[in-house]
């Protein structure tokens, strides 16, 4: 490609193993019987047959998202096996604008519709156990502007073993739908076996052809991050908004956004999803055109600890250092990372609660754990080890009592921010910090 262009992300999804509730409608689940050697007492190498779920068997998937930063010709497509042990095979994949533009639709703009090809060509890609196929690159004989929506279309003849594991991001906030057979070229979705679901499967990201002078930044996150509260198939999580404010101002139109967050997301332990240290390389680093990084993570950390003085005093010595250990692997990089202080969980003075979860509250509030969540922050903002903070407990916190969210900002369960905080978080973000360190 001309050196004055280079690939830059322009959307990218966290890679996550599916749990099974989040596996497509039953339909979408074909039996197949396989073998299996087994040891039982006296019985060696018995061949036992067993019943398997071929997950996709059969299935169009059809998926929308919103890129950031937008292309005058060129862009990539990335499908993710990360998490599957066994060979994934796509047999048909069309990429096309989405019907006017919107998010979690069924229908295109037929006449944008393309062919994705792998390896100079290929119609049918095989992804081995835990890697990543990136597609040839694309062209609609248009250009590709800023926010617009593709739809991406999957065919899988035989679908996946889930056993082996599929990868997906479960927190999509976006529609996506799956039907039988291979409708990957179909203009819309209408058979009687087309079904709805929330969640992303397979597609990782997405690359533009970018002037020289573009480039991303990546927000490691958890659900704050993720779009919890968030409007589906709405795109206001407050990325987002953010987004939004750096198109506003020629010094910063040329960013894009990586949201690489995923609920209940921590930076020491697996969860749901892996935990930061684990993932930073795959999620972070490995991705084209990343010139920033941001954490906000910790909450699920502290809140998963048991509450007491000595599990506190560790939880919160081993964040610290995980914060060193993510800052030098990225300063290794020559990237400058921003750290966003983590934001409060408190319940309100004089708050009476029976059953937390019966009652819809987070069961985070602790006086011990909001202490650990301020001497985090304190590190945080006064350590230096960060190239610049991000007060985002300054901005969402009570005026009054600075253990729980402002009335305003609070979703209900005292933990998640609603769409309102969504907005004062990308107001209140720092955009001069990217022209500072943009020579880091």
């Amino acid at each position: 490609m001309a050196q004055s262009r280079h690939w830059v992300h322009t959307w990218a999804a966290m890679p996550m193993r599916a749990e099974a509730d989040k596996l497509p409608p039953r339909i979408f689940v074909s039996l197949f019987l396989g073998v299996q050697d087994r040891l039982e007492d006296k019985l060696i190498n018995q061949r036992l047959k067993i019943r398997n779920k071929a997950v996709f068997h059969n299935t169009t998937i059809r998926q929308t998202v919103k890129i950031t930063l937008g292309t005058e010709n060129y862009f990539r497509l990335r499908l993710s096996n990360a998490f599957g042990s066994d060979d994934l095979n796509i047999d048909r994949i069309t990429v096309a604008l989405a019907h006017d533009n919107l998010s979690g639709g069924s229908k295109i703009e037929t006449n944008t519709l393309r062919n994705v090809t792998f390896d100079d060509g290929s119609m049918t890609t095989k992804i081995p156990g835990g890697a990543q196929a990136v597609s040839d690159p694309i062209e609609f004989g248009l250009p590709l502007p800023t926010n617009t929506v593709l739809t991406i279309s999957l065919f899988l003849e035989n679908g996946q073993d889930s056993q082996t594991g599929i990868t997906s991001h479960p927190g999509s906030r976006t529609t996506s739908f799956c039907s039988l057979g291979n409708c990957v070229s179909e203009t819309d979705l209408t058979d009687s076996s087309v079904q709805p679901i929330e969640h992303w499967f397979y597609i990782s990201g997405i690359e533009v052809l970018a002037p020289r002078d573009s480039c991303a930044f990546a927000v490691i996150g958890d659900s704050i991050t993720d779009g919890r509260c968030s409007t589906t198939d709405g795109n206001d999580r407050w990325p987002d908004l953010l987004f939004s404010r750096l198109q506003s101002d020629p010094v910063t139109a040329s960013i894009s956004i990586l949201n690489q967050a995923a609920g209940g997301n921590r930076i020491l332990a697996d969860g749901i999803g892996p935990n930061v240290l684990s993932r930073l390389d795959r999620d972070i680093l490995a991705h084209s055109g990343v010139e920033y990084v941001l954490i906000f993570e910790g909450v699920n950390d502290i809140g998963t600890a048991e509450a007491n003085e000595q599990s506190q005093s560790t939880i919160g010595d081993q964040i610290i250092a995980g914060y060193r250990q993510i800052v030098t692997r990225v300063h290794a990089r020559g990237i400058p990372i921003f750290a966003a202080t983590i934001t409060p969980f408190g319940r309100r003075k004089g708050e009476i609660v029976v059953d937390a979860e019966a009652e819809g509250l987070t069961g985070y509030s602790h006086p011990i754990r909001d202490r650990t969540r301020q001497r985090v922050n304190d590190w945080i903002r006064l350590s230096g080890v960060f190239d610049a903070v991000i007060d985002f407990d300054r901005v969402l916190r009570d005026d009054n009592d600075s253990a729980v969210l402002k009335k305003e900002f609070d979703s209900g369960d005292r933990l998640h921010p609603n769409k309102q905080a969504f907005h004062a978080l990308a107001e209140a973000f720092p955009v001069d910090i990217f022209e500072r360190f943009r020579a880091f």
